[in-house]
C-alpha cells in the first residue's frame, strides 16, 4: 500500500513485508511514488494483515489526498489444495487491509473537507478463472466490487474510487514467476498484443486516475491487459 499527502511535500509509504507482495521495492508502488517526483518520503513498514499493528501504525499518519493501495500477497494453490492459512492471509491482505487503510484514509478527507482519490490496485485474475489462482482470483473479484461500493458511498464526499486491473507485469516478481517460456507463452496467447506490460503501462493508468484528467471516472476497473479481457 503506498499514501501520499498530495501537494504537502511529504508521502507516506506502507508495506506488508511478505516475499509475494507486489509492493516490492522495485514494483508498481515504487514506480508510482517515483513518478510522483515525492521528495522526502517517510517509510511506515507494517503487518498489513495485522488489524491492530496497522491502525497504529497509520494512525498518526496524514493529512493524505491520494492513496493508491497496491500491497497483495498471491499463493498459488490448486483448489483442491487450497489452505486455510493462504486463505486468511489473501483476504487479510489483498481485501481487508483495503477495506483499513481506505477507511482511515477518507475518514481524514471527510473530516478535513477535502476531496481525495483512491486507486486499488487489482488484476485481470479478478475477471478470469486462472488455474491454481483460486484465492487469488476470489481477493480481485472482491476488490473489484469494493470498488464500486466505495466510490458509490464516498462520491457524495468528492472522493473518486477506482481500481486498475493489469496482466502479468514485467516487475522483478514478474519476471521470476513468469520466466519459463512454455508457462509465458498460455498466457500470451491469449493476449492480442502478444506482450504482458511493462511497469510504466500501470503506472501511467494510475497517474491518470489520480489526476484530474479522470475527474469524472469513479466505480471503475481499468484493464491494462493488452487485449486478455477481450478474449
Amino acid at each position: 500500500m503506498w499514501a501520499w499527502g498530495g501537494g504537502r511535500g511529504q508521502a507516506k509509504v506502507a508495506e506488508d513485508g511478505y516475499p509475494h507482495s507486489s509492493a516490492l521495492l522495485a514494483g508498481i508502488g515504487h514506480g508510482t511514488l517515483e513518478a510522483l517526483h515525492c521528495p522526502g518520503t517517510e517509510t511506515v513498514c507494517v503487518d498489513l494483515a495485522d488489524w491492530e499493528a496497522t491502525e497504529q501504525a497509520l494512525g498518526g499518519v496524514g493529512p493524505v489526498d491520494l492513496l493508491v493501495n497496491n500491497a497483495a500477497v498471491a499463493f498459488l494453490q490448486p483448489f483442491l489444495e487450497v489452505t486455510k492459512e493462504a486463505y486468511d492471509m489473501s483476504f487479510n491482505v489483498n481485501l481487508r487491509a483495503v477495506i483499513q487503510v481506505s477507511q482511515i484514509v477518507a475518514r481524514g478527507l471527510i473530516a478535513r473537507g477535502a476531496p481525495g482519490v483512491i486507486v486499488n490496485v487489482s488484476s485481470q485474475a479478478s475477471q478470469r478463472g486462472l488455474t491454481n489462482h483460486s484465492v487469488y482470483c476470489s481477493t480481485k473479484g472482491a476488490l473489484d466490487i469494493l470498488t464500486k461500493v466505495m466510490a458509490v458511498e464516498l462520491g457524495p464526499h468528492k472522493i473518486r474510487v477506482n481500481a486498475v486491473n493489469p496482466t502479468v507485469v514485467m516487475t522483478p516478481m514478474g519476471q521470476a514467476t513468469w520466466s519459463d517460456p512454455q508457462k509465458a507463452k498460455a498466457m500470451l496467447d491469449r493476449i492480442p498484443l502478444g506482450r504482458f506490460a511493462e511497469m510504466e503501462n500501470v503506472v501511467d493508468t494510475i497517474l491518470f486516475l489520480l489526476s484530474d484528467h479522470s475527474s469524472m471516472t469513479t466505480g471503475s476497473t481499468v484493464p491494462v491487459d493488452g487485449g486478455f479481457l477481450a478474449t
